[in-house]
């Protein structure tokens, strides 16, 4: 695809901060020991609205004025986002919940929206449509565009907030602006319930996911770029892949496994055109929600195991792990898709227990003050090829409705800077079983999945979401 469709100019009309509209009481809020282990980085996300009779009835200021009124209501719960981050006494980072607010941008593109070139979001949505966060914990920005469409971008510090977290807040905040809509849900802050355990007990496989930042090699001197990218696969694509990915007699492997198997596969082969008969490695993470997880445990504060599922599925905060697989480059190419299944399946095994995530909480407890970090994060771009899957089946594209309709596309938007690559998969915006894929990989790996699987990811366009 041209990137030159993604050329035009974005004019910032208006900036200011909107705070709850109810007042808080100034307190602290610590992070827990998950949010401890993430890195100061943020997390973009975006939506997509096209012009329908009922923006034709709104105005752009009238919308961006609803937007405003909603979020200023959404805020008295979701009040983490209207904080900021401070440093304590001991050098970690904690939450100022002082109701300093929300940056809000209003903007204007000279482009319509069956113009943005989605497929390639480094030329028409990083820098653009989703802003750059300067303070606070969470930034939003308006946008309107030439053909009366409008995009709502938002950026979030992934310290505060993982994507479960956000999720909440975005249908919450669209909730809010149709009163008419169920009461949201009420996000849990509390702490206790990922508190360490006395004595911790850590399992060695810990040790070989994470390491303190006092332990990580020098940087690299040169860095590899990556560049992001979305694409489409189709429900038939996706049930074939699963087939493939499952021995006969064996057990079936879910989706997730079989498209991260395959891709697997395909950052492998990219690889393999280069190690010149050397030893390399490739290694694959899974990102692992802990809150069905932790909601059996028990040792808790909470009034019975009912209370306890209550407050972890409305838990707002980080409960993530990324256990990770590594092999040689030459393994995975020549095995076939149901060995590489195999042992995705095995290495995420380890992580979807109850007491992964104790042990876990334990472990950053025996490391404090001193920050963690996982091991495939900050993966040197000399060892070999890496990257991070992260689910996004729970991307709630459909709910984020503000009173003008349904978003057209949704997505989110995280290139972050590590060298390690990022792919979240989530649902397509058709609601047919295709999936939405955002890729953020070194050039050379999006050329092998292009020329070899193009099939299989297909360039996202206006022509298929208009469907």
């Amino acid at each position: 695809m041209d990137s030159a469709a993604g050329e035009f100019n974005v004019s910032v009309t208006n900036e200011e901060v909107v705070a709850a509209v109810l007042p808080t009481q100034e307190h602290w809020l610590p992070l827990s020991n998950l949010d401890l282990l993430l890195p100061p980085v943020d997390v973009g996300v975006f939506f997509c609205y096209k012009n329908n009779n009922t923006m034709v009835m709104n105005s752009f200021a009238s919308m961006v004025g609803c937007l405003k009124k909603s979020l200023s209501q959404a805020l008295v719960s979701y009040y983490a986002f209207a904080g900021e981050v401070v440093a304590n006494t001991a050098g970690e980072p904690e939450l100022l919940c002082n109701n300093r607010g929300v940056d809000f941008v209003e903007a204007v593109a000279d482009i319509e929206l069956q113009c943005l070139n989605l497929f390639n979001p480094d030329v028409s949505i990083e820098g653009k449509l989703v802003p750059k966060k300067k303070r606070g914990v969470f930034v939003v920005q308006a946008t309107s565009l030439k053909c009366g469409g409008i995009v709502v971008g938002c950026t979030f510090d992934h310290r505060i907030a993982d994507a479960y977290s956000a999720n909440m807040f975005l249908v919450s905040w669209a909730n809010m602006a149709q009163p008419t809509r169920p009461k949201p849900k009420q996000p849990c802050f509390r702490r206790s319930l990922l508190s360490p355990r006395r004595p911790g007990f850590i399992h060695p496989s810990l040790h070989s996911m994470y390491i303190p930042i006092s332990k990580l090699p020098p940087p690299a001197a040169t860095t590899t770029p990556l560049l992001s990218r979305i694409y489409y696969v189709t429900a038939k694509q996706l049930q074939h892949m699963q087939s493939l990915a499952t021995d006969n007699g064996a057990t079936k492997r879910t989706k997730l496994e079989s498209f991260s198997a395959f891709l697997w596969k395909m950052v492998a082969r990219a690889a393999s055109t280069d190690i010149k008969g050397k030893k390399v490695v490739a290694k694959m993470g899974i990102v692992v929600d802990g809150r069905k997880r932790l909601a059996d445990s028990g040792g808790s504060s909470c009034d019975g195991e009912k209370g306890k599922k209550s407050l972890m599925n409305s838990y707002f905060g980080n409960v993530l792990s990324i256990p990770f697989g590594q092999k040689l480059v030459e393994e995975l190419v020549e095995k076939p898709l149901w060995w590489v299944a195999n042992v995705v399946h095995e290495f995420l095994e380890v992580a979807v227990t109850e007491e992964h995530f104790l042990g876990l909480i334990d472990w950053v407890e025996a490391h404090r003050p001193v920050p963690g970090l996982a091991k495939i994060y900050c993966h040197g771009a000399e060892e070999g090829p890496a990257f991070v899957i992260s689910s996004g089946q729970r991307f709630p594209e459909e709910k984020v409705d503000f009173g003008w309709g349904k978003a057209v596309f949704g997505s989110y938007h995280f290139p972050w800077g590590g060298n390690a690559g990022y792919v979240m998969p989530m649902p397509s915006p058709l609601v047919n079983g295709d999936w939405v894929v955002y890729m953020h990989l070194v050039k050379e790996q999006l050329h092998t999945i292009e020329s070899e699987a193009s099939h299989f990811f297909m360039p996202l366009t206006w022509e298929y979401l208009n469907q």
